[in-house]
């Protein structure tokens, strides 16, 4: 199974490699649209997305595809399948803040086995293979080892929604400065995020809405680097899940008991 998973790890880098470089090429060129309020979608999220899906499809034929930008249902217990987001961070590229990432993950039965997030703008290609280790350019990461909230800084984004879940996340932003975090960082690429836990940038992230290509290639890195993930009500993470808790796994019980899910914005 390693093995067979290492297969499908090469063919994500080389394909997050080749979006990449068509994704920095189109900056400050693609033109853009909106899906929804504040949702948007650039000539680039599509052509990059072509090329992944085109050089997955080339070496394995018989393996389903699911891409933000097809818009179809993650089928959560497929034998095997890929889950792409081809831009991930589409405000950030779309305002020229250097700032957006590729996903690709592969699942098999429900459970991620590999995955990679590549930053282009920063050339930093984040790996794992489930029991194999998380990897930033081929050198092993870890996460932080701050002890207790007080010692974290912590990450978080706001879904499209700007009623419930941005208040939600406003009072719990507040929480976590009255526990006397060091500081709160929302940068807008959850697949990144994922990743700074992963090496230790950031101590913990939370987002109360985000779709399974948001989080299932970083969820897995976030894992091999020794990170806790749950959803906000502490339920462990899978691709089923629409929300995000992570944390160094060090105080992880601490920050749910801040940030999690009650139903209300109080």
């Amino acid at each position: 199974m390693g093995f067979y998973s290492e297969k499908q790890l090469e063919v994500a880098q080389e394909a997050a490699r080749r979006a990449g470089r068509l994704i920095m090429d189109q900056q400050g060129r693609a033109s853009i649209s909106e899906k929804g309020v504040n949702n948007l979608v650039t000539e680039a999220d599509l052509a990059a997305q072509e090329t992944i899906i085109e050089m997955i499809g080339t070496h394995f034929p018989d393996q389903s595809i699911i891409a933000e930008e097809q818009d179809l249902e993650v089928k959560s217990r497929a034998p095997e399948q890929w889950i792409i987001d081809p831009l991930d961070g589409t405000n950030n590229y779309a305002h020229n803040i250097p700032h957006f990432s590729i996903s690709i993950a592969f699942a098999r039965s429900g459970r991620v086995e590999a995955g990679v997030v590549f930053d282009p703008g920063r050339d930093e290609m984040f790996t794992a293979v489930r029991g194999k280790g998380a990897y930033l350019n081929g050198k092993q990461i870890g996460a932080s080892r701050a002890r207790s909230l007080k010692e974290a800084v912590v990450a978080t984004g706001f879904y499209y929604d700007r009623g419930l879940i941005m208040r939600k996340t406003l009072h719990s932003i507040e929480k976590l400065f009255e526990a006397n975090i060091h500081g709160i960082r929302r940068f807008g690429t959850a697949s990144l995020d994922l990743c700074w836990v992963a090496c230790g940038r950031f101590d913990a992230y939370f987002e109360y809405t985000l779709s399974v290509w948001d989080f299932a290639a970083g969820m897995l890195i976030l894992e091999e680097a020794g990170g806790r993930c749950t959803d906000q009500e502490g339920k462990e993470l899978d691709l089923s899940s629409g929300g995000i808790a992570v944390s160094n796994g060090n105080f992880h019980d601490q920050f749910l008991a801040v940030i999690g899910w009650s139903g209300d914005s109080t």
